[in-house]
């Protein structure tokens, strides 16, 4: 698969700047780009933000995941603690190695 130069890839692990992550995910769509998101470690927290879900609403659904390891290790269990996150959204690490092969930007927050 070849890097999609219209593809913003983000690989979320704090979850101090859920403002700039919604910031840049809006300008990106006004710019016309795709996004990828991909949550792990602390970030994972941030599936109860309020900003989260704005977030969920804008990222198509196979666009945005959770790493589902982190989720668990931050005390999470998807059956009891799903913000509205779908089965799809729950990924490995297997996900973000593939969005690193798709998209065409890559940034870390």
């Amino acid at each position: 698969m070849s890097k999609d130069p219209d593809k913003l890839g983000i690989f979320v692990t704090s979850p101090v700047h859920i403002n700039e992550l919604l910031k840049i995910v809006e300008a990106a769509y006004r710019k016309g780009k795709k996004v990828k998101i991909f949550f792990t470690y602390k970030s994972t927290h941030l599936t109860f933000h309020p900003i989260f879900e704005t977030l969920r609403k804008m990222v198509p659904e196979e666009d945005l995941a959770i790493c589902v390891a982190a989720f668990a290790c931050e005390g999470f269990e998807p059956e009891y603690h799903n913000p509205g996150l779908t089965e799809k959204q729950m990924r490995t690490q297997a996900y973000h190695g593939e969005m690193l092969e798709e998209v065409g930007k890559y940034l870390v927050l």
